[in-house]
């Protein structure tokens, strides 16, 4: 279970990424407007993660600092909270920035099969 709702999925596209309509619309049906609102939206759930994350660990922290009457309870769910915000983040900012034409291509660069099969010999790569 994770501790964020997960990511904006890319919507799969066929063909060229920069092939737009006559409209100006691009084959996934969003414009312009619509595709930089959605990328502002996950770079703001990036930036948000990680101060939301510590906040909401703070808050049992200073419950508990409260309770049995201590003093390193709050800062102890801070970090907690430091922690599993920066995760998040990372996790978050690698599944955005993954580029899907590299899925395609092998480590020199060129066009690979995912079966591990090359050609019609069915040896594995």
């Amino acid at each position: 279970m994770m501790p964020y709702h997960n990511p904006i999925p890319e919507k799969k596209q066929r063909g060229n990424a920069e092939e737009t309509s006559a409209t100006g619309k691009s084959r996934d049906g969003l414009g312009g407007m619509m595709g930089a609102w959605i990328q502002a939206e996950k770079m703001i759930q990036i930036a948000m993660v990680l101060p939301c994350a510590a906040f909401i660990c703070w808050l049992p922290g200073y419950w508990l600092d409260r309770h049995f009457h201590q003093t390193w309870m709050a800062m102890t769910g801070i970090v907690f909270g430091i922690i599993a915000g920066l995760v998040a983040a990372i996790r978050m900012a690698m599944v955005y920035a993954k580029d899907p034409a590299m899925d395609k291509l092998d480590e020199n660069g060129n066009e690979a099969d995912k079966s591990g099969k090359t050609g019609d010999s069915g040896t594995p790569s």
